[in-house]
């Protein structure tokens, strides 16, 4: 019998893209993947990670402690192995500190691996099937991952047959105080443009109807090879593809592809966006009018401390000139509240912000204290309480902003794509992220249609 393996995948796109990997490399080895009820059946159990943040490694450490507590208590999967993969194992596996690494912390588990193993885990999972109970556990974890996919890399698809993520780079540059994922990914390296475009061509040969690009800055493409840029690039407004291979660039490649299917843009960061590429989303008729772009604040003083790298009047002009730009843009933002020395005028401003730009989405997150991060040696923490009240007061007004903009939909004509039977998402809803488009049942799945808004409900729109 052939080797079977479950999986369990954690946390974000870019996560959901390793899994993927994995199991394609485990199918060209010859092994099964269970389905998800029969995951006790399982010779060899993955748990994919992520540890972003409290909440995200809670919820992975549960369902490691889980899985171990079941193959204890259940006789038929005694024998079963179980492997940590992912965010998790790669943040706590590289402390010099034993007592940090993960391996001391849960010796029941099996073997861990990092991000560089995802397409070494089907001889990672014979050698752990090969060893005794009881045996150490294998850890393959490197310290500063370097992989990144290609064009021809194998790989499962999650996602439903419509819909697919590329992932376009990998790591990043920046050194955000709240963020630990350049510590877990490694710095920034970009795939090459002909590999990213001989993929999204075997994509939409397949049926795909939608491409997500993904990575940790997708703005950020390209820049990694520029010669003399270091390791960061500074704000600017000109042409990104004098210089080489750019974001711009690689969407009038991808523009250029027979057939019919969107190009939605996800990740981006405010210091890397360029006229040019305001006017290539502008002039590209497959790129979704639509721009993930987190913001995090606008305050200047938290910006700052947030070592944001841009400061509030240069995102104030940067939107204004992406909505002039780019006709019925739609700009899904993130915040943050509470942050180390945030006072009541910066989180007022930001309040005004909000109100005034009156983003299409956004979402609100409280900050929570990261091991590892800068922000978590900073003085003058907020209060619990404090933050708690900014959260309800921040998410009361942006829930008011989108009502109104859903409010302004009705009556208005737009290209979905259906979802499911009866539920579709529009140009400006990204996939498990936004609001959904409830049309006729009879609608078929995966196929584009032009839709009239004719109600809304909550962040959803009704059309016929």
């Amino acid at each position: 019998m052939p080797t079977q393996v479950g999986l369990i995948s954690l946390g974000c796109a870019k996560n959901l893209i390793d899994s993927e990997i994995m199991i394609g490399h485990l199918q060209e080895e010859g092994m099964t993947m269970t389905r998800d009820e029969d995951r006790d059946l399982a010779d060899v159990l993955i748990i994919n990670t992520c540890s972003f943040i409290d909440v995200a490694k809670e919820e992975s450490i549960e369902t490691i402690v889980n899985a171990v507590n079941s193959r204890h208590e259940d006789p038929a999967r005694e024998k079963q192995k179980i492997i940590v993969a992912g965010c998790l194992s790669q943040r706590f596996n590289v402390s010099k500190n034993e007592d940090e690494r993960l391996p001391g912390l849960l010796p029941e588990v099996d073997a861990f691996i990092g991000l560089d193993q995802v397409n070494q885990v089907a001889p990672i999972i014979r050698n752990v099937i090969g060893r005794a109970v009881g045996e150490e556990s294998l850890d393959t974890v490197t310290a500063k991952p370097k992989y990144i996919p290609d064009h021809d890399t194998p790989r499962y698809r999650l996602t439903p047959a419509h819909s697919a993520y590329i992932k376009i780079a990998e790591g990043c540059n920046h050194t955000c105080s709240f963020c630990i994922i350049p510590k877990i990914r490694g710095q920034h390296r970009s795939r090459t443009q002909e590999s990213v475009v001989r993929e999204a061509k075997a994509l939409v040969a397949s049926g795909v109807k939608e491409i997500n690009l993904i990575s940790q800055d997708t703005t950020y493409f390209g820049m990694d090879k520029w010669t003399g840029l270091g390791k960061t690039a500074k704000p600017t407004s000109g042409v990104d593809s004098d210089r080489g291979e750019s974001l711009a660039s690689l969407l009038r490649e991808l523009n250029a592809i027979e057939g019919e299917f969107w190009i939605r843009l996800l990740y981006t960061h405010p210091a890397h966006w360029s006229d040019e590429l305001i006017q290539t989303i502008a002039e590209c008729d497959k790129v979704a009018k639509y721009v993930d772009i987190p913001l995090q604040h606008i305050s200047d003083h938290m910006l700052t401390t947030m070592r944001r790298k841009t400061n509030g009047d240069y995102i104030r002009d940067l939107l204004r000139r992406m909505k002039a730009g780019i006709p019925e843009i739609a700009i899904r933002t993130t915040f943050i509240v509470g942050f180390p020395g945030e006072t009541e005028a910066d989180f007022e401003e930001l309040l005004e912000f909000i109100e005034e730009f009156r983003f299409e989405r956004a979402g609100i997150f409280t900050y929570s204290k990261e091991e590892g991060t800068h922000a978590n040696k900073l003085e003058n923490h907020v209060h619990h309480m404090t933050k708690k009240s900014r959260m309800k007061k921040a998410t009361s007004l942006i829930d008011k902003v989108a009502k109104e903009v859903n409010q302004e939909q009705v009556g208005k004509k737009v290209k979905v794509l259906v979802e499911e039977e009866g539920i579709a998402r529009g140009e400006w809803d990204a996939p498990d992220i936004d609001g959904r488009v409830f049309v006729p049942d009879d609608a078929q799945v995966g196929e584009f249609y032009h839709a009239e808004i004719i109600d809304w409900r909550g962040y959803d729109l009704v059309a016929k």
